[in-house]
């Protein structure tokens, strides 16, 4: 498994990072859920969405917020937390200057975090959110969102209701020139639990794969 320490805002982060051998290969990161709440880049919706990525063809990196696993400092409400992120994709970047697209993909806590590095970063292309918690965190943000992407959350999450994640999709679905692809995963709860993964996994690589073909036409 690569492991990488890069440098953050409070000290070093600890990721792991897949290159693919082409040069202008696409790339992404994936962003954790709640350090607080067991989160860290080994989460098994994180593990998921970094390989189904790295299949695709992209060149991935995930990493461990601050104060987790071998990352320095300490938790920061989330502000912090956007800082870390927009160094992981310095890092990223850093290492692939010729990538012709940049993806974020974030799930729950990490989705949250997600969507404001795509307002901070006008070079990301597309982005994948999983169990957003439009409950708990403010999306307001959003305005307007600044690029297309994958919302996605399951039809029995008890974490965060599907109700607020549709009200989220309906606010960003109002916005010109952009398009939000939503989509509920019948019986599915926040983690994706057994015999949803499959499943959730399968939608993003058909959406992701769709993006990059009307992308090359």
């Amino acid at each position: 498994m690569p492991e990488v320490i890069f440098p953050g805002p409070e000290g070093r982060l600890e990721g792991r990072y897949h290159a693919q051998k082409e040069k202008d290969a696409p790339i992404a990161i994936i962003l954790h859920p709640h350090p607080q709440f067991g989160g860290t880049m080994n989460n098994r919706v994180v593990y998921n969405l970094h390989y189904t990525f790295l299949n695709m063809g992209f060149t991935v990196l995930r990493f461990n917020f601050r104060g987790v696993g071998r990352s320095q400092g300490e938790y920061d409400q989330g502000i912090g937390e956007l800082s870390d992120a927009a160094s992981a994709l310095d890092y990223l970047q850093s290492m692939n200057q010729n990538a012709k697209h940049c993806w974020v993909a974030g799930f729950s806590f990490g989705a949250w975090i997600g969507m404001q590095l795509l307002m901070r970063r006008p070079e990301i292309t597309g982005f994948v959110s999983v169990s957003p918690p439009a409950n708990m965190y403010d999306f307001s943000f959003l305005a307007p969102c600044p690029s297309s992407g994958l919302v996605i959350n399951g039809s029995a999450d008890r974490v965060a209701p599907p109700a607020d994640t549709r009200n989220l999709v309906e606010k960003l679905h109002d916005q010109k020139g952009i398009t939000i692809t939503h989509e509920e995963v019948e019986g599915a709860g926040h983690f994706f639990e057994d015999p949803h993964m499959d499943g959730m996994l399968e939608t993003v690589r058909s959406y992701v794969s769709r993006r990059l073909t009307e992308s090359t036409r």
